[in-house]
């Protein structure tokens, strides 16, 4: 059955629309793989986000799938999250009533409290009707982010300008794969512990690098990249570390050995 997510220009969570969305358990049942979602925006109550919307009137933005589902270990209330899979914005906001009425269909038992859900369970009909409606603009999954000076995800390759940099770049810079690793992965460095916000405080707030566990030089072709287990977060040190030497990538236990004094790596 598919489902409308109500985004909120606000959250407790900091969600990346089409990456990563977190929700209460009792969505559980209707969040759950594979299942195919509609964005959902309300009407307006900031007009500081006015920018950042289709509109400020009630209305659908989007279509996606609903990927891996992961109990929030971060959570002490029980919550979930969903990997977004295939977010496909729409080029307008298809409002919610055309011609007087609705597009989704409201349960009788329902009508007086039916928008206050985060999450809607619709029909297929309905679903159709919404996206009968759209325009959609070209997937946002794959969009490459330009690199620069001062962005605190910059990735490193080994060979810069060659195709393993190539490779670097249409990977590792996708956005949703790192804010998907961060929600998997934590922002602790899985080699030393170091966490950011907690050395600098705010300023410092969701900054962490994102590394391949299976170095770029070595994919040898484009594929598809893991999150849960191709990607794991490291502190900028870590990471620096594993990067040493261009004929050598360390792996993440090999670098922990390190740490700990138990692995010498020869010179």
């Amino acid at each position: 059955m598919p489902v409308v997510i109500v985004e909120n220009d606000t959250s407790q969570w900091e969600d990346e629309t089409g990456a990563v969305y977190h929700f209460p358990k009792r969505y559980q049942t209707w969040l759950t793989q594979g299942t195919e979602v509609i964005y959902y925006n309300g009407r307006i109550k900031d007009k500081a986000f006015a920018s950042a919307r289709l509109s400020d009137k009630p209305h659908y933005f989007g279509m996606a799938r609903i990927g891996k589902v992961y109990a929030d270990s971060r959570s002490d209330k029980g919550h979930f999250f969903a990997l977004i899979e295939n977010f496909i914005p729409f080029e307008s906001a298809v409002p919610l009533k055309i011609d007087g009425a609705y597009l989704e269909t409201i349960p009788a038992t329902r009508v007086s409290n039916y928008w206050r859900d985060g999450v809607r369970p619709i029909s297929q009909n309905d679903y159709d009707v919404i996206l009968s409606h759209a325009k959609l603009l070209p997937s946002q999954a794959d969009a490459v982010v330009p690199k620069t000076e001062d962005d605190p995800w910059i990735f490193e390759s080994a060979n810069e300008g060659s195709k393993t940099s190539y490779f670097g770049t249409r990977y590792e810079r996708r956005k949703d794969l790192r804010v998907k690793a961060i929600a998997i992965h934590g922002l602790d460095c899985k080699a030393c512990g170091f966490n950011f916000e907690e050395a600098y405080g705010a300023h410092a707030k969701g900054f962490i690098h994102v590394h391949h566990v299976v170095p770029i030089s070595d994919l040898g072709e484009e594929k598809t990249v893991n999150p849960e287990t191709d990607l794991v977060t490291l502190c900028a040190n870590c990471h620096g570390m594993v990067h040493r030497k261009r004929d050598m990538t360390l792996s993440v236990d090999e670098l922990k050995g390190m740490l700990r004094g138990r692995w010498v790596i020869e010179p």
